[in-house]
This record gives C-alpha cells, sequence and structure tokens, in this order.
C-alpha cells in the first residue's frame, strides 16, 4: 500500500501558458510555490481537466510535471492525470509520468467510455495494466453519475481492492449515491483515502472525507483547508459560515454555461489574486465573456481572497 498521505487538500492546479501559448515554467514556479508554502495542503494533481492535460504534448506534460515538483522542492506528491485511451497508452504515459518526477496517478476512464459505457470488467483491467506496467500508485477516479463512464459499487469495490491503488476521488454528483456508497467503501477499504472532488458541492461531501481533491484549491487554498478541518471536526455551523463565504466565488467560477469555463475562471481569479499575469488557455477553451474578471475579483475580494506573492525562481 502506497505511503502517499493526500487526508487533507490537494489542488488541481491549471498550467499556466506564455501570451503566445507555450507552458510557462516560471508561472508554474510561482503557482507550485504558493501553493507549496499554504499550510493544509497535502500534494497536487497535474495534468487534471483544470490543468488542460489532454490539450498537451507528450513532451509538454513532463514539463509541467517536473516543473510542479521543482516549484514545492520535492516536499510535496506530484499526481499527474493519467488520460490515454487504450490501456497500453496509458501505462506508457503513466511510465512517462513516473520518469518526470510524479508520485501518483489519477486515472481517468478511458473516455470513450462516456458516450459508449464499458464493459464489465474493464476498468479494473485498466488499472491493472497501468500498474503492472509503471509501479505508479493510483488513484480511483469516479466520474458523474449523468456519465457512462461512472462506475457501480462493485466496480469501485473491485478496482479499490487492487495492488496500487490507495485513493478515490469522487465525483459522482448524485447525492442518493454518494450517501450509500460511500460508507460501503469506508467500511470494506478503511485505508483507502476519500476524497471529494465536487467543487461547486464541497459542504454535503465534506463530511464523510479524508481530504479533497479539486481545481478549486489552486485558487482558494486557504479556506478550502479550513472547510476540511471543519468536516473533520463536524462542526457543521463553521462549515457552512466557510461555504457561504466561498459561495460567490462558486458561483463566478463553476456555476457558468459549462463546467469547462471553471478552468478560465480559475485562471482569471489567479491574475486576480497576483500568481499569473493574464489568463491564456488553449482551445478549445476560449476567453470568457468580457466584464468576468472583474465579476471574480469582486467574489475573491467579498471572500477575503486578495493578492498573494509567491517565490520567485531560483
Amino acid at each position: 500500500m502506497s505511503t502517499i498521505d493526500l487526508r487533507g487538500l490537494v489542488p488541481a492546479p491549471v498550467t499556466p501558458f506564455t501570451r503566445d501559448g507555450e507552458v510557462d515554467v516560471d508561472a508554474i514556479h510561482r503557482l507550485g510555490a504558493w501553493l507549496g508554502s499554504v499550510d493544509g495542503v497535502k500534494g497536487l494533481v497535474v495534468l487534471g481537466h483544470a490543468g488542460e492535460g489532454t490539450f498537451l504534448t507528450q513532451a509538454e506534460q513532463a514539463l509541467v510535471i517536473s516543473s510542479f515538483r521543482d516549484a514545492v522542492e520535492g516536499r510535496l506528491p506530484i499526481i499527474a492525470g493519467i488520460t490515454g485511451e487504450g490501456n497500453r497508452v496509458a501505462a506508457e504515459e503513466a511510465q512517462r509520468a513516473v520518469d518526470a518526477g510524479a508520485s501518483a496517478g489519477l486515472v481517468y476512464p478511458s473516455h470513450g467510455w462516456l458516450r459508449f459505457g464499458y464493459q464489465q470488467g474493464a476498468p479494473q483491467s485498466r488499472y491493472k495494466e497501468i500498474y503492472e506496467k509503471s509501479g505508479l500508485p493510483l488513484i480511483l477516479f469516479q466520474y458523474p453519475d449523468v456519465t457512462k463512464a461512472t462506475y457501480n459499487l462493485d466496480t469501485q469495490l473491485e478496482i479499490a481492492a487492487q495492488e496500487g491503488v490507495f485513493a478515490t476521488k469522487n465525483g459522482v454528483r448524485n447525492m442518493r449515491r454518494w450517501d450509500t456508497e460511500i460508507p460501503v467503501l469506508r467500511a470494506a477499504f478503511p485505508d483507502l483515502q476519500i476524497l471529494t472532488c465536487h467543487d461547486e458541492y464541497l459542504l454535503h461531501t465534506m463530511f464523510d472525507v479524508d481530504g479533497a481533491l479539486v481545481g478549486y484549491g489552486g485558487l482558494a487554498p486557504e479556506p478550502l483547508v479550513e472547510l476540511i478541518a471543519a468536516g473533520k471536526a463536524k462542526d457543521y455551523v463553521k462549515a457552512r459560515e466557510v461555504h457561504d463565504r466561498l459561495l460567490p466565488v462558486t458561483k463566478n467560477v463553476y456555476h457558468r454555461g459549462s463546467h469547462m469555463e471553471g478552468t478560465v475562471a480559475l485562471k482569471e481569479g489567479l491574475v486576480a489574486r497576483g500568481i499569473l499575469e493574464h489568463a491564456t488557455v488553449r482551445t478549445p477553451l476560449l476567453p470568457l465573456a468580457p466584464g468576468a474578471h472583474d465579476e471574480i475579483a469582486l467574489a475573491l475580494a467579498s471572500a477575503g481572497l486578495g493578492r498573494v506573492s509567491a517565490p520567485a525562481r531560483a
């Protein structure tokens, strides 16, 4: 079993780009150094949805992993999103992540399953083959219930039982399933680290988990650390206070027309917080509508989330 401890906040940061669209290593160092300095942050997940990981070349993916690892000076584990479609492709991606310095992998479902569903046993084979070929400790990723790539409970239990799987990132976004399935996972595998990724539904899920693996953590780590602590203490009043303080930010980042716009909004928020100089994204992502930056900046200010400083790159 992996010794990686993610029981706390695990931000999934964006990937900064230069204005001409290249990976911005200097900005990665500012962002990673800042997140790594926040007490309660236990690791960083790169190359996820928020990190535009599937929009990068293989060389760029390796650069992002190694740059974030350098930014935290190896003090925190860097977890890489593993998104390749076929098992062999994903296993080779995982091996490249190991070579670049990743400590673990977050395994996405084969994305054909989003439309067509999966054959019983296929997800289990995906995790098994990736781990056997790369040795990379793995996180089970539970997709939303509205997709055909969401795993039924038996599939989750069988993946959690496999060698190399040490945590689950659950974003089922169906509270009926959450309330019935999470206790079963917990009872069956007490050492499995259960992490919520419900960026826009954190309050409900915060009382059942070991931590949160969220893109939101890459913008607002300080209150999310508070929220996790309140959830673990079963302090609903405090958790509700943090939730309500963050609600204007949540609405401006995640209550947009598409959840993908959250990535652009996170970058705009990081500009407002002084970490990024601009919010450049890669197509097919597009800039937000005019005025969105000011709305996001006002929401952050209302939550007491002002400009921060990050150590300069050595």
